[in-house]
């Protein structure tokens, strides 16, 4: 559940990411953006698209950049609204934290190799994958980097690791987040429920429930049942039942209530 200062704070904080986008999109802007692209007809970063603003009118340009830029940005929303939420309840809840440190050789070597047998077809079962790398337990150390998007730990301890990433992640992208799942067990050395590291994604885009989940690189290469933590699954770790539709209605009680500014700012320059 969501209280009412977090519900505040939820709100403060998307209008002031909302207006930090605006900003970036208003007409001076992207005036400004575009003659220093023009000025020499070359751009690093690809920005220019001359046939585009040549026939599209600059106020539908505008929009259409914002939206972009919003759906690529809206992952970092997911991640502060997880970390206010969690506050409520969980002693700990910090953002791009790192888990960093030492693991046994041989351990890191089967966890590539557990990726590899994957990435030829082997169906994944995270919990069995999980105790094959915490069977090693002799060998040298190694240092390996792990940092996780989200990190809680509860009042008895127990710690929850998640990568909270787009719900269509491609198939080097599902591979990439197994092995760093796998890694934290290996550094902490803990198996759940003391340690408990997961693939988040914060909404499922083909329904509402796991079974309408139909990503086909997800579905090949993870373990939905046991590895992925998927919309409202995800929000009820973070915060409780019922979580992610009370989200979901302050996310829809800014876009009310912030709609007609985007559209003045973004349309008319105001």
């Amino acid at each position: 559940m969501i209280n009412k200062e977090t519900r505040i704070a939820i709100k403060g904080y998307l209008e002031g990411f909302i207006q930090g986008l605006l900003e970036q999109h208003r007409p001076k802007a992207r005036r400004a953006m575009i003659r220093e692209a023009h000025a020499s007809y070359v751009s690093s970063k690809g920005v220019l698209k001359p046939f585009h603003e040549a026939i599209i009118p600059p106020e539908i340009l505008r929009v259409s950049s914002f939206e972009r830029s919003f759906s690529t940005k809206l992952g970092i929303t997911f991640e502060e609204c997880a970390r206010l939420i969690a506050i409520q309840t969980f002693p700990v809840a910090q953002r791009g934290y790192k888990a960093s440190g030492k693991m046994l050789t041989a351990a890191a070597a089967k966890i590539e190799e557990i990726v590899s047998f994957i990435n030829e077809g082997q169906t994944p079962d995270f919990p069995a994958l999980i105790v094959q790398v915490l069977q090693i337990s002799d060998g040298e150390l190694v240092e390996r980097p792990a940092i996780a998007d989200l990190y809680l730990q509860d009042q008895a301890g127990r710690e929850y690791f998640f990568e909270i990433k787009s719900p269509r992640p491609n198939k080097g992208q599902c591979l990439e987040v197994t092995e760093r799942l796998l890694r934290i067990h290996a550094i902490t050395r803990k198996n759940r429920p003391d340690v408990n590291a997961y693939f988040a994604m914060a909404y499922n885009p083909y329904g509402t429930c796991l079974e309408d989940y139909r990503h086909s690189f997800s579905r090949q290469y993870l373990d939905m049942q046991n590895e992925v933590l998927l919309g409202e699954n995800f929000w009820a770790v973070v915060g409780g039942e019922g979580t992610y539709q009370e989200l979901l209605g302050i996310y829809q009680e800014v876009g009310r209530e912030k709609g007609k500014a985007m559209i003045d700012a973004l349309a008319f320059g105001f």
